[in-house]
């Protein structure tokens, strides 16, 4: 009942603001139905920490731990982005445009609704149609702000993402096919797993490799990365905030649901390429760090960083790796979208995105101020917050592994990408303020979203919770760890 609850709610709440009186309560609808999705995901986490798989609806939906935790990492920042919504688009979208409100959160909700689908659909196939819907709505939010550099980047980001879809949907052909001629009738993951050993490697080793390069581009793996920094820096801020701090991870679950499948093939071996396309990543978004000139862009480039960094994870394998990985996927969700809500409160309260334009926060804005020092240190990945955890078990499971120079060069340019971020957070945090630049008031819908989003990302780098450690041993497991 949960599983589908969580699809239906959604759905609901974007029809709602479609209606004329969607006017005045599509941002409290929107916000009502994310607290509803939240406590349902938070349910099935808890049942499939518990029992190690939820299923509903004639086996059409399922979710075992790892998808768990992607619809309760969704949920979460997607409660918070509505919250934040309700002031940030008021302030922020002109007197006149009721009916681009409306049509904000509809899109909202159905975006949202299209995360949530991918963990729980049980059919492969289906759940490719909803990592494509994911595209398809949030181009539209993309541009929401109707300025040159936001379309550009909306059309960038379908035409480029689309491209992967096709590559991904020919990877997903060939997987069908080998699975038919290894009996599999079932299309899911679980299937393939058990088909995986009797497919033809000639059939699989492709497949694999259509589907990482297809669904990479959608994750913004390097090198087809080149749409992420500019979709995730003219879209909304808290639309930013779902894109980079849980889409990215949506679509990511996919290409880790192929290691075990992988894993379990004969002279297959997904780990070089888990970790070749991994450093790649992290390495490329670190030299973008040092020259980046805008703070949204610059967080753009962390999520092609973290993405990298949860890929090397996977691909360091055994169970400790793997649990770093689940654990940096909490601590990237939780941190970029805190980053991203500061960041949106930083342009509320300068007007800008430029990090140049940007000095003195610390006395125009202790509010912004204090915000990205907290989102910047936390992305970053230092103490006392989770990103640091979850970077020290991969190393250390790395290290355990005998892996030596694999996590000598992931360890670097950690180091370096967290001295990049914190030096242009620390110019535009303490530096000499050249002009005082227009500004508009922060909403308050937008400080209380800064509040809650801070408390997982404190508590969790301190305390894991014995129900959130379950889960992430169970999305481990499930990874093959």
């Amino acid at each position: 009942m949960e599983l589908a609850a969580l699809l239906l709610v959604p759905l609901l709440a974007s029809g709602f603001s479609l209606l004329p009186a969607g006017r005045r309560f599509a941002a409290p609808v929107t916000l009502l139905g994310s607290v509803i999705v939240l406590a349902l995901a938070v349910a099935v986490a808890a049942e499939a920490a518990r029992s190690g798989r939820v299923a509903a609806s004639g086996e059409w939906l399922t979710c075992d731990g790892l998808g768990a935790l992607i619809l309760l990492l969704v949920a979460f920042v997607g409660f918070t982005a509505a919250l934040f919504s309700w002031g940030y688009v008021a302030e922020s979208v002109k007197h006149g445009r009721q009916k681009s409100v409306r049509l904000y959160y509809a899109l909202y909700n159905l975006f949202v609704l299209s995360m949530l689908a991918v963990p729980l659909l049980a059919n492969v196939a289906l759940m490719w149609i909803a990592v494509e819907l994911t595209t398809l709505v949030s181009a539209f939010l993309v541009g929401f702000e109707d300025t040159p550099e936001a379309l550009e980047a909306a059309w960038k980001y379908v035409v480029l993402t689309t491209l992967g879809a096709v590559l991904a949907l020919l990877g997903f052909l060939i997987l069908y096919w080998g699975s038919r001629i290894a009996g599999l009738t079932p299309f899911t993951w679980s299937g393939l797993v058990e088909a995986a050993p009797n497919m033809p490697p000639a059939l699989l080793w492709p497949a694999f490799l259509f589907i990482l390069v297809g669904f990479g581009t959608k994750v913004g793996l390097v090198p087809m990365h080149t749409w992420l920094p500019d979709a995730h820096s003219q879209a909304p801020a808290s639309i930013c905030a779902l894109l980079s701090g849980v889409e990215t991870t949506t679509v990511l679950y996919v290409i880790l649901r192929l290691f075990p499948v992988v894993g379990v093939a004969q002279g297959l071996d997904a780990r070089p390429w888990f970790v070749g396309f991994g450093l790649l990543s992290v390495g490329i978004a670190t030299l973008l760090f040092i020259h980046v000139r805008d703070f949204k862009r610059m967080f753009a480039f962390s999520t092609v960083e973290h993405m990298g960094i949860i890929l090397v994870a996977a691909g360091l394998g055994g169970a400790d790796a793997h649990l770093g990985a689940a654990y940096q996927m909490v601590g990237h969700a939780i941190a970029k979208s805190f980053c991203f809500f500061a960041a949106g409160v930083t342009v509320l309260s300068v007007g800008t995105q430029d990090i140049a334009s940007v000095r003195g926060l610390a006395r125009s804005s202790p509010l912004a101020a204090t915000a990205l020092i907290a989102g910047g240190f936390a992305i970053a990945g230092a103490p006392p917050f989770a990103v640091f955890v979850s970077e020290f078990v991969i190393f250390k499971a790395g290290l355990a592994s005998g892996q030596y120079l694999i996590v000598a060069l992931l360890a670097c340019l950690v180091v370096v990408a967290f001295c990049a971020v914190m030096f242009h957070i620390n110019r535009m945090v303490f530096g000499d303020a050249q002009h005082e630049a227009p500004a508009m008031a922060v909403p308050r819908s937008c400080k209380v979203t800064l509040a809650l989003a801070a408390i997982p990302l404190v508590i969790i780098g301190i305390y894991v919770p014995a129900p959130l450690y379950d889960l992430l041993k169970a999305a481990a497991s499930a990874m093959g760890g």
